[in-house]
């Protein structure tokens, strides 16, 4: 599913150039709303094929589509009732009817098994890191090997085990979302430290806008290290999104995919206040005293965080501090780029919080972490196609791989076509 500029968000309402009806599997590397978000519109255009995923992923991509479903049935709800669509009359992308009729088509598939899907095809699913459950694809066809990265983890993630290298392939289709850039060497405890306890003097409330899968996890994990140690000021933390409370149970029903035992996670989730009624969503939101509350969207593109940001932006005392990736045309990068004003349900906020970003703190795996995934490779691939990333990373990244591999590399563009 694309998201970021307009320009993009519209491809999502084209038809694939393939018919869906003539699909027999998805393979799915995670459950990321771009790597998943796009399947109910699948299933509604004839797809009647088999999903293969990890259970983990499963399980996430289930709770992704339909969240999905529900926030984009509530925005075209609030366009056409405060009339700021361009369309007379505008409709979501699917609805949650639509999200749900893609579950039965999931089949799971256990990390390293060969899942034979044909007579001369096979499929096997390496743990990737990232996520819960995400998996970089090896695809076996025509005696040639196909592998797709999937999004690749870091080497040294607070959650994630690093992602398993591969040995060989024929053909990489390796991502490339910070191939021009390196994770600073920072000490991500300090500086929320030094944020959140600045807000809280001031008398205002922390905003983390987080991904609820993993994300939300992540700096749940960092604030509960911060209690630990008493170096936490005696507010209200409080996790407002439901598909994050679900994820914390996906993480106790999996333990054998992430770093936590099982009594780090229930003192974690018994630190916070756990929201999932949007009642007391309102109610929290109209609390004035000083509090740190995660909510999604991560890069604020929809969801409860812009309920937050609608009372508290315009406030000198809020800190919002962004703690990922922000996409090129999102709120999220607007707001680190320095915008004085921001759009949320077709009203233009001030802002006058203070907006902060703690950088390192990305599930993806920066430009040395994708160099690392490609060391173990026993023999040159014949190509490595670099897909999932902007232009400029991208090639940075094509010439990191050129000059330390001497491996061929290709950028594909959107529709372009390959004879492998």
């Amino acid at each position: 599913m694309f998201q970021g500029i307009k320009a993009l968000r519209e491809l999502n309402w084209n038809p694939l150039p393939v018919l869906p009806e003539t699909i027999d599997y998805v393979l799915l590397t995670h459950g990321h709303l771009d790597h998943c978000g796009w399947l109910p519109r699948l299933v509604r255009e004839g797809f009647r094929g088999k999903i293969y995923c990890t259970a983990p992923t499963k399980e996430i991509a289930r709770l992704i589509i339909i969240d999905s479903a529900k926030i984009q049935e509530e925005e075209a709800e609030a366009a056409n009732k405060g009339k700021f669509s361009r369309h007379l009359i505008a409709e979501p992308l699917y609805t949650t009817l639509e999200a749900e009729r893609v579950l039965p088509f999931f089949r799971v598939a256990k990390a390293h098994e060969r899942v034979s899907l044909d007579a001369e095809i096979e499929a096997r699913f390496l743990p990737a890191g990232h996520i819960l459950g995400a998996c970089s694809i090896e695809l076996t066809l025509e005696n040639k090997t196909l592998l797709f990265s999937g999004d690749i983890g870091r080497d040294n993630d607070v959650l994630m085990y690093p992602p398993e290298r591969p040995q060989q392939a024929d053909f990489i289709f390796l991502e490339s979302t910070y191939g021009n850039r390196h994770h600073p060497e920072i000490d991500a405890l300090t500086e929320l430290e030094a944020y959140i306890t600045s807000a809280i003097d001031r008398g205002g409330t922390v905003i983390i806008p987080g991904f609820a899968v993993e994300r939300a996890q992540t700096v749940m994990h960092l604030l509960y290290q911060l209690r630990q140690q008493d170096r936490l000021p005696d507010v209200p933390c409080i996790l407002d999104s439901p598909m994050g409370v679900d994820v914390l149970q996906i993480f106790s029903d999996y333990p054998s995919w992430h770093k936590l035992n099982p009594h780090q996670c229930a003192e974690m989730a018994r630190m916070f206040t756990l929201i999932t009624d949007y009642q007391d969503t309102i109610a929290t939101v109209y609390n004035d005293a000083p509090k740190i509350i995660i909510a999604a969207s991560g890069m604020i593109t929809g969801g409860r965080v812009l309920t937050y940001l609608e009372r508290y932006i315009g406030r000198p005392e809020t800190s919002v501090i962004l703690v990922g990736y922000q996409a090129e045309g999102t709120r999220g990068r607007k707001l680190l780029e320095g915008a004085e004003e921001i759009k949320i349900h077709g009203k233009y906020y001030a802002v006058k919080a203070t907006v902060l970003e703690v950088k390192g703190m990305s599930a993806h795996g920066d430009q040395q972490d994708l160099l690392n995934w490609l060391s173990s490779l026993k023999q040159p691939p014949r190509r490595v196609f670099l897909v999932h990333g902007d232009n400029i990373p991208a090639d940075e990244l094509r010439t990191r791989i050129a000059d330390r591999f001497g491996y061929a590399v290709n950028i594909p563009m959107l529709g372009q076509k390959y004879i492998l």
